[in-house]
């Protein structure tokens, strides 16, 4: 949409007054307040209170600054993308508004370099507001876009952080956590894109408004990209709590049989085919099955692939996607992937699930920041819902599927800034 366009639909935002020093700060509390009320979380994975994230940097009563994070380095998701394309000045209101309730005279929208065609909506978005000398939302507020390389620890918190002040996009140790001392060491409050652009929303509608959709534990819609064997894969915006079912008929119907599905991305969890009639999309109902809807990724796998050697292409992946700055991700998701792919080729020693468990257990909880745990939750999941598949593996060697081009993404792509020892990988 242009300004004209979303200004039609969604009418001007009930912007405040002021920003930094010259904040409104009645206002502001009475807008975090709102945000409150309606109950948003996070979209980007952590399902973190929005409302407490901002109250955390409000609080310093010090100059902010504000990150629309849409760097979106996860493989198999396109919401941020989507949204950024399709309606950008909706996520640009919602920093804007929370930028002024936090008390910030900087936004950043950041965006991965690698997609282009979101970069381009995005500056013709924002060079289109500046032109408008009817939209006074940027007075006292200063808006840029940065893009940022697209590996897949980039769009981390402290990633974007270290990034800005002129490093490499590589996760921090913490703490400080960003909002106490974040970019140029002021507080800095991290959000997904599409928090922001809810954001925006409720601040025109209300929180009884958002909670029209959604369970009372996780209210609201959210947008879900959904790839695997179906008519029509792509982003879908879904209510919390609508059954997965509902969304794969959305997108046309499964075009194979499913054997598993993978929800909340390469930190989440598979599901196995059996039980995804009873699956509904939302955290509280996901969390018996393990999971959660974490960035709103759904990866459906046909009954063609094999487990095991998806399992060892993702995990290598993974394994090269690490930051190399501590324990955990230079050596133990080496060894790691290591061990699935000797499982994978049949080349292994007794009791080869049992060793991944105890590497598992070395790792979590040990790294610099959250990529080791997340990889080691799917690994763990994958064990458990493929453990047929990956006992005959042990056992025999490769099955006749092994050979089948992949089904889960995992593109090509040069790693920056030394995150990799190993180089890109293959699709």
């Amino acid at each position: 949409m242009t300004l004209e366009e979303h200004l039609a639909v969604h009418g001007p935002p009930p912007l405040l007054s002021g920003h930094g020093r010259r904040q409104d700060h009645e206002r502001a509390e009475r807008l975090v307040d709102e945000i409150g009320r309606s109950g948003l979380l996070g979209r980007g994975g952590a399902a973190f209170p929005t409302a407490t994230k901002m109250r955390a940097v409000a609080g310093s009563r010090r100059r902010a600054i504000v990150i629309a994070n849409a760097v979106e380095a996860e493989p198999g998701s396109l919401k941020d993308k989507t949204l950024l394309e399709a309606a950008p000045h909706l996520v640009l209101d919602g920093g804007v508004l929370a930028a002024q309730a936090v008390g910030a005279d900087e936004l950043i929208v950041c965006v991965s370099e690698s997609a282009r065609a979101t970069v381009q909506s995005t500056g013709q978005a924002i060079e289109e507001r500046r032109q408008d000398p009817d939209y006074a939302a940027f007075e006292g507020l200063s808006l840029q876009l940065r893009t940022v390389p697209g590996h897949y620890v980039a769009g981390q918190e402290s990633s974007l952080v270290n990034y800005l002040a002129g490093g490499p996009a590589k996760p921090l140790f913490t703490p400080p956590m960003p909002f106490e001392q974040g970019v140029k060491r002021r507080p800095t409050l991290i959000n997904n894109a599409e928090t922001l652009a809810h954001v925006a929303l409720i601040a025109r509608h209300g929180a009884p408004w958002f909670r029209q959709l959604g369970t009372a534990a996780q209210a609201g819609s959210a947008l879900v990209t959904l790839s695997g064997p179906l008519a029509h894969p792509g982003v879908y915006e879904i209510e919390h709590g609508a059954s997965l079912s509902s969304l794969i008929e959305a997108a046309g119907g499964a075009m194979a049989g499913l054997r598993a599905a993978l929800i909340g991305g390469y930190a989440g969890a598979w599901v196995g085919g059996e039980r995804l009639g009873a699956i509904a999309m939302s955290n509280e109902y996901l969390a018996p099955h393990g999971a959660s809807l974490g960035a709103g990724v759904v990866v459906l796998l046909s009954q063609e692939a094999c487990p095991v050697a998806e399992t060892a292409r993702l995990a290598r992946w993974l394994s090269d996607q690490g930051a190399g700055q501590c324990g955990p991700c230079t050596h133990g998701l080496d060894a790691l992937a290591t061990s699935v792919e000797l499982i994978a080729a049949g080349d292994t020693q007794a009791r080869a699930t049992q060793r991944i468990q105890r590497l598992a257990s070395l790792v979590q909880r040990r790294g610099a920041c959250r990529h080791p745990d997340g990889a080691v939750n799917l690994l763990l999941s994958a064990l458990e819902v493929f453990r047929g598949e990956f006992a005959d593996h042990a056992r025999h060697g490769p099955c006749d599927l092994c050979a089948r081009p992949a089904e889960l993404p995992m593109p090509v792509r040069p790693v920056e800034d030394g995150a990799s020892r190993r180089g890109g990988s293959r699709r």
